[in-house]
């Protein structure tokens, strides 16, 4: 599969780019290659499509923001997420006010502004708690969902109410003459059309409630709160419209040795003062198992080893944090006497009394700083 162009390159706008130039750049690609323009083209589609995509997700606050943030990871990227699957109708339901009436009320495949449309479902939320592992890895997880579905077996007729428009015509007459105003249809909700026939588990827009299992492909390097979105697995479209999206927000459960700051991994490693002053190798835990590493010599509380490449894989796949080691030194609170004897001999040693030098650059403030 070929990887995805940037959404502002498609519509050939600047990552500053305001709501109007966005729409306008959208509208230009749009009339371009629009099917009715470039009929059996199949390149002219696909393109149509891509820039259907971008404005899609550059068109909406809240997914532009996660797109700037995550690239097309945070749209799911090839896995269903965004707007990879959209097709004709999905297209001209969701967009096509912004063609105007430059072919001649939508073509073939949309109805004018102000004609019937194809009417959208709700979207579905719901979280998933994923561990450090599965995140760095990425993973596929099957959830179940209870959902609109269009039931088997219904037939429409024409909406009475807007004979099939979608719209309603409303006449007043006012001081400056007649005006003339037009609403969607509050029978039909724009789709100019009713329900024919249903079976008795169906409601009066031809839906039911049915438990549905969706296989959900999430990306390595996710974080907690993220959402991303799978496009047309929500709610079924009243009167067999389009289907809202399922919208995934990701939740992290606590690891219980390592904490995470973006692609960054911390570990609190706690040794004893023999240790730090004689020099060991100590294990530690990472997300792909247990490793060794060097404690030298006279390592000082508080000093951070960094194990590079240790952490979680970017969203964008811009590579891999790390995963840094806090040395803590244990102090014990109760010691035998034997062990107190032993104290008070070093405590008298030059080794273990910090020089002048290190009284001078505020040693002891920062022994202070740091366990406070």
């Amino acid at each position: 599969m070929s990887q995805k162009r940037d959404y502002y390159e498609v519509l050939g706008v600047a990552k500053n780019a305001d709501e109007a130039e966005i729409k306008k750049a959208y509208r230009k690609m749009a009339i371009k290659y629009h099917p009715d323009k470039n009929p059996g083209d199949s390149e002219a589609e696909e393109k149509f499509k891509e820039a259907a995509e971008a404005y899609e997700v550059l068109s909406n606050a809240d997914k532009r923001a996660q797109y700037d943030r995550f690239g097309h990871a945070g749209m799911g990227g090839a896995g269903g997420f965004g707007g990879g699957g959209m097709n004709m109708d999905d297209i001209f339901s969701q967009f096509g006010d912004v063609f105007g009436s430059a072919f001649g009320g939508g073509g073939s495949f949309g109805g004018s502004r102000g004609g019937s449309r194809m009417v959208r479902g709700t979207n579905l939320r719901v979280k998933m708690k994923l561990t450090l592992e599965e995140i760095a890895t990425g993973v596929k997880k099957k959830i179940k969902v209870n959902k609109l579905v269009n039931a088997d077996g219904v037939t429409f007729k024409t909406c009475s109410t807007c004979n099939g428009s979608g719209r309603l015509t409303r006449v007043a007459q006012t001081f400056l003459g007649a005006m003339q105003t037009q609403t969607t249809c509050h029978v039909c909700q724009g789709a100019g059309k009713m329900i024919d026939k249903k079976p008795a588990d169906a409601d009066a827009q031809g839906l039911k409630r049915k438990e549905e299992v969706i296989e959900i492909d999430i990306p390595a390097g996710v974080e907690e709160g993220m959402q991303l979105s799978v496009q047309g697995r929500g709610n079924a479209g009243p009167f067999n419209g389009v289907a809202g999206d399922l919208i995934v927000v990701i939740e992290e459960t606590e690891h219980p040795d390592l904490r995470r700051e973006g692609e960054n991994l911390h570990f609190d490693a706690v040794v004893n003062f023999a240790d730090v002053v004689l020099g060991e190798s100590i294990e530690v835990p990472t997300i792909s198992g247990k490793v060794k590493i060097k404690i030298e010599p006279g390592t000082q509380s508080g000093k951070v080893l960094r194990l590079k490449g240790k952490g979680l894989p970017s969203v964008q796949g811009y590579g891999t944090g790390d995963l840094f080691v806090h040395i803590n030194v244990f102090t014990p609170s109760n010691i035998s006497k034997e062990e107190r004897e032993l104290f008070e001999k070093l405590k008298a040693s030059e080794n273990f009394s910090p020089s002048a030098e290190e009284r001078g650059k505020g040693f002891f403030k920062r022994m202070r700083d740091m366990f406070s």
